[in-house]
């Protein structure tokens, strides 16, 4: 939780203590939550743009479970520390509030702070929404959705909150303050219990639990903190549109470390020239995850055969065609790409001695489709050119085969 906070610019606290919040429901059975109010762990600080508030721990709750008109609780997580962040109020949109959600999950993932898949419940997501007229510099009546479980239920959740808070403003109803849930079959959101002010919850410092002065931890110290940190999202971003990135591939690679891993490693062996950056980034983000999934891991392939079959492709030695074949045969036998390329005769034609025989194959089979062409439709020329990688098995060079059919359709 220190790291995250470094991470975001926060001050972290030299003395925290915990707090028991005290209130009863069913979730909560003991009548009181430890939390920590006037002394959190982590003040301030920034995360893609949006003013935070604070960080601090508390233990969860357990999970109210609502069905076919029985409602049940589930215990198994109660008690359990987890990490709470809360903004400035200064997100205006459904957009702004989805986005800056996945900046957040981007940095723990990064961090190594938590996986924080949203369905697995290790990310939970509450939306304070207020409304208020147009040109008012106070807050309306803030109503909380509790527990949104996905970054387009969060997005959902406060477009209807706010078309339903602006519905009742312009009828002249009165909000009230109150926790609301989601309900995804009904796509709105439904009230569960009038929501109580800081002070109904009557915090104070909890007897049980010791005081903390956060300096006198050596583990704790700032500059340990600092150092440990990763290269962080903002940062991983600026370096990979400068390598020349696109923008989807950058994306990509912010989500899976291990994908970046094996980009860096490639660049490192083929160096930076735009076409390798360009070939590497895509392989990896669209064929490398793809053969992933379906064949193996991600450690069968080293970044030194990697790299290599960026230059292969990049050298006109393989066709796109023959690149992804070969990287399929690396994913089952960790060969060479060289060599998978020789003994699967992958390795890129280019000659006019190697594909003349070929296009003089394609134009004996295809007497109608000449006639077509020498009468003036050279639309045909795609046809032949797709015949010659066909026989080819996609190693044919398509601009050589291309000439090569050019000449010899006009002789």
């Amino acid at each position: 939780m220190l790291r995250v906070g470094t991470a975001v610019g926060g001050s972290v606290a030299d003395y925290t203590e915990f707090d028991r919040k005290n209130y009863y429901y069913p979730d909560l059975p003991k009548g009181y939550q430890v939390s920590q109010f006037e002394y959190p762990l982590i003040s301030g600080g920034e995360l893609a743009g949006i003013e935070l508030t604070r960080i601090h721990l508390e233990e969860d709750t357990g999970t109210n479970i609502h069905k076919d008109g029985h409602s049940t609780v589930n215990y198994n997580r109660a008690g359990i520390p987890l990490m709470e962040l809360v903004t400035e109020p200064v997100i205006h949109s459904a957009e702004a509030a989805r986005e800056f959600a996945r900046e957040l999950q981007l940095l723990l993932r990064t961090l190594g702070a938590s996986e924080a898949n949203l369905e697995k419940g290790e990310m939970r997501i509450e939306a304070n929404i207020s409304v208020a007229p147009e040109g008012s510099d106070k807050l309306g009546t803030k109503v909380e959705v509790k527990n949104l479980n996905s970054f387009q239920v969060v997005f959902d959740a406060i477009k209807y909150e706010i078309a339903r808070q602006s519905k009742a403003l312009d009828d002249g109803d009165e909000l009230v303050q109150e926790t609301r849930g989601w309900d995804e079959k009904g796509s709105k959101t439904v009230s569960q219990r009038i929501k109580e002010s800081s002070d109904d919850y009557r915090y104070f410092p909890d007897p049980d639990l010791p005081k903390l002065m956060i300096s006198e931890v050596a583990e704790f110290d700032s500059d340990r903190i600092e150092e440990s940190l990763p290269e962080l999202p903002d940062a991983i971003r600026v370096r990979l549109e400068k390598q020349g990135v696109g923008a989807d591939d950058i994306d990509t690679l912010l989500q899976r470390a291990d994908l970046r891993t094996l980009f860096d490693a490639t660049i490192d062996h083929t160096g930076d020239d735009d076409e390798y950056v360009r070939l590497a980034a895509n392989y990896i983000t669209s064929d490398v995850i793809g053969l992933e999934r379906d064949n193996g891991s991600l450690q069968d392939i080293s970044p030194e055969n990697f790299a290599q079959l960026i230059k292969m492709i990049a050298d006109d030695k393989l066709s796109s065609r023959g690149g992804k074949d070969t990287l399929a045969v690396m994913f089952t036998d960790g060969e060479s790409p060289e060599i998978i390329a020789k003994d699967n005769d992958l390795l890129q034609k280019s000659s006019a001695e190697d594909l003349q025989p070929v296009v003089e194959e394609i134009i004996a089979e295809n007497e109608s489709v000449v006639n077509d062409y020498r009468n003036g439709d050279e639309s045909v020329l795609q046809f032949f050119i797709g015949q010659g990688m066909k026989k080819t098995g996609g190693s044919a060079n398509p601009q050589v085969l291309k000439e090569l059919l050019e000449k010899a359709l006009s002789a």
